[in-house]
């Protein structure tokens, strides 16, 4: 038997398919589609994925390497097509996207835990209640072992292997191994409910039309967006719908943002329904993914919640995927592929004829012209949504508004809880010779040095470099050195400074909390407090439910209105919005539905108004209509290509050549292609991009691929390192 193998190499170069001879012990083991090889390719030993089994090769059977050795782990054959469907779409190769589907650890041989456990025999357990004697006695720490054991097995090295041998020995005790799983990281919030809670009217009508889509429906169902406010109570919605489709027999994916952000999902779903939920993301370790990988695999976890990886879960008959807070860019993965977590549940969903339900307070424009809306336009706690002032900062130089301070001060005064969001971290955005002007730059990237005052080092936020703060200027020796902008550590010191106690703490949460784990105890923290202040980037703003928040102010929001980016209001008013959204729950606070304070330098700007309005509506017909005039997404397809090179030259004539193929092969009015722009360097390489725009989706990424691999072919630009995005972010 042939087998058509991928080999999982890195090389953009081999694409292909490569036969094999498969060794008669290899059949006999049931080696199919998705099993894993060990095969000689191109003088190296690699590991390869089977992508297909035939009868013969087009090759002569002399010439064919034998594959002899199979790997233990093993893919199932749906997730190698969509390995295929995913290279294909973004644009990659099929090794590349393969490897990003494989079970957590495949290549380095993680496997579930097995320990030797002991457990008491009947004799043991008669041993153990005093019914039974012995000669010679036991000794003391022989009985306490069986007195443990008495209470279920455990583990032989929490109680001492030689010790247990001997108790073996005697009849006493049976030492066998098993598996054991791995402790999952743990998540907590301050309520969960095991029972379907009661609905409102605007939920019950959502989960209704949820119903008849999942049982009238055809395969390949339309997609839903359920547009609901903050707090409105979507995530029940998500958990009465997703029993339905157990009752139905079939299987549950919920992707959730970023896991140790939205910790209440996964509590909810386990609370619900048990063991039956499994859990994925890059906070676990290799072997405890495995091991919920592979209890998906087999069918003994039914609904899977995790983060954007998850959306490659190897759940089979799934019947509803959940895109919750569907706007977060985090769904889209910046290594190769660079996939849209959004777009492959779309595709899996047409894939098992499942249904795909978003959700957010602020959708996507592109969602909302794609998806049927569920509203959602009432709290569940019957409550307000917060009032949201504008507050001008021109003129003004200090990161908080008067205004701000004093309603911080009221908020300690009252015993209250805030949100200050500013997004960005650090101390100082930069710092500069007051003498000679000079300002420290990274030196691997055009970017300018932020300061991080806690721990005494600047550092760059692109590649990581770090070094200690100057004394002194090292061109001109003055001590003059002056400090830019502000950060969340500076807002953290002067909160603490001007208002923090032991009775109101101010805490921060950014990227500098290192691990899941420290951002949850921070979040936990929070939740506990009777009162305070938790200062952050927008990690604060995402899906929260503090039920105790009565104010909420936002820095510089007008900061992301200042990128050159045509997504820049959607994202303003999505984190004006969201901020918003934490405050004001649960009817605990002072003032009812709370109060939002937006700190800007532009209080006439149409994202910050309508945000200030809770017009999600305006706000969204009035994107739509411009995206349209001026052709992007919804409306058309963007690839965006960065060539790299230590030479700018290098990266620039590698643009120009890939703006050459794709007129080439997709002329206006087909592709517009714009470009070649430079780029800031980034880790030592100069950098140059193109963006190529097109109604016609398959036209466009079709054209991007065949340039880049006529690029490749070619060989006149190996020093340059290519990547491709689609539907950039």
């Amino acid at each position: 038997m042939i087998a058509r193998v991928v080999p999982l190499t890195k090389t953009r170069a081999i694409t292909g398919l490569y036969d094999y001879l498969l060794a008669p012990e290899l059949v006999d083991r049931g080696v199919g589609v998705g099993s894993l090889l060990r095969v000689r390719f191109a003088g190296r030993t690699l590991s390869a994925v089977i992508a297909e089994l035939a009868e013969r090769s087009e090759l002569p059977a002399q010439r064919l390497a034998v594959a002899s050795e199979l790997l233990d782990a093993r893919l199932p054959a749906e997730l190698v097509g969509l390995a295929v469907w995913l290279a294909d779409e973004y644009c990659s190769t099929p090794a590349r996207a393969l490897e990003v589907l494989l079970a957590p650890g495949a290549l380095r041989g993680v496997r579930e835990r097995r320990l030797l456990i002991a457990s008491l025999t009947a004799a043991g357990a008669e041993m153990a209640t005093g019914t039974l004697s012995l000669s010679p006695p036991l000794g003391p720490r022989q009985r306490e072992a069986l007195a443990v054991l008495a209470a279920g097995p455990r583990p032989t090295a929490e109680l001492g292997t030689p010790l247990l041998r001997r108790l073996e020995a005697r009849g006493l005790v049976s030492l066998e191994r098993a598996a054991v799983p791995r402790q999952l990281p743990r998540f907590e919030v301050s309520s969960t409910a095991s029972a379907p809670l009661p609905l409102t009217a605007e939920q019950q009508d959502a989960l209704s039309e949820i119903r008849h889509a999942l049982a009238h429906e055809p395969a390949g169902k339309a997609p839903l967006l359920l547009h609901g406010v903050t707090g409105s109570g979507k995530t029940e919605v998500y958990l009465q719908a997703a029993e339905a489709v157990l009752r139905a027999g079939r299987n549950v994916l919920v992707l959730v943002p970023e896991i140790a952000l939205t910790p209440q999902a996964l509590a909810r779903f386990t609370a619900r329904f048990g063991e039956i939920v499994a859990v994925m993301h890059s906070g676990m370790s290799d072997g405890r993914r495995y091991e919920e990988w592979s209890r998906l695999a087999s069918g003994a976890a039914r609904i899977c919640v995790g983060a954007r990886s998850a959306v490659f879960a190897p759940l089979s008959d799934i019947g509803l995927i959940v895109v919750d807070e569907e706007h977060e860019s985090s769904y889209k993965h910046e290594g190769d592929p660079r996939y849209d977590a959004r777009t492959v549940a779309a595709h899996r969903a047409l894939e098992h004829g499942a249904l795909l339900v978003y959700g957010s307070a602020t959708p996507r424009p592109e969602t909302v012209f794609g998806a049927r809306r569920l509203l959602l336009t009432n709290r569940v706690d019957g409550g307000l949504m917060p009032a949201v002032e504008i507050l001008d900062m021109r003129g003004l130089h200090n990161p908080l508004h008067p205004q701000a301070r004093l309603a911080l001060a009221d908020c300690r005064r009252e015993g209250g809880k805030a949100i200050v969001l500013l997004n960005r971290r650090g101390w100082s955005n930069f710092l500069s010779c007051g003498s000679c002007g000079r300002t420290w730059m990274c030196p691997h990237c055009e970017v300018a040095l932020v300061l991080h005052r806690a721990g005494g080092y600047m550092a760059c936020h692109h590649c990581g470099h770090r070094e200690r703060v100057p004394d002194r200027c090292p061109d001109c020796g003055s001590v003059s050195l002056s400090r830019h902008g502000a950060g969340t550590e500076r807002l953290e010191h002067e909160l603490e400074q001007a208002l923090g106690d032991e009775h109101f703490p101010i805490m921060r949460l950014d990227a500098d909390a290192a691990g899941i784990d420290a951002r949850a105890r921070i979040l936990e923290r929070f939740q506990a407090a009777a009162s305070g202040v938790l200062v952050g980037t927008q990690m604060v703003a995402k899906g929260h439910d503090f039920r105790d928040v009565g104010l909420g102010v936002v820095v510089d929001a007008d900061q992301t209105l200042r990128f050159p980016d045509f997504r820049a209001e959607e994202r303003t008013f999505a984190l004006i919005t969201q901020l918003a959204g934490r405050t004001g729950r649960g009817g605990q606070v002072p003032s009812a539905g709370g109060r939002v304070l937006v700190q800007t330098q532009d209080p006439t700007a149409r994202a910050i108004r309508l945000a200030a309005g809770h017009d999600s509506e305006t706000f969204v017909r009035g994107e739509l209509r411009r995206r349209k005039a001026l052709g992007y997404p919804p409306f058309a397809t963007l690839v965006r290509i960065v060539c790299a090179a230590a030479d700018a030259e290098d990266a620039r004539l590698a643009a120009d050549a890939l703006a050459q193929h794709v007129a080439t092969l997709a002329p206006p009015p087909t592709v517009a292609v714009l470009g070649p722009a430079p780029l800031f360097a980034l880790r030592g390489r100069a950098r140059c991009q193109l963006v190529l725009k097109s109604a016609d989706r398959g036209a466009v990424v079709a054209a991007s691929r065949a340039a880049v691999d006529a690029l490749g072919a070619s060989g006149r630009h190996r020093r340059v390192r290519l990547s491709v995005d689609v539907d950039p972010q």
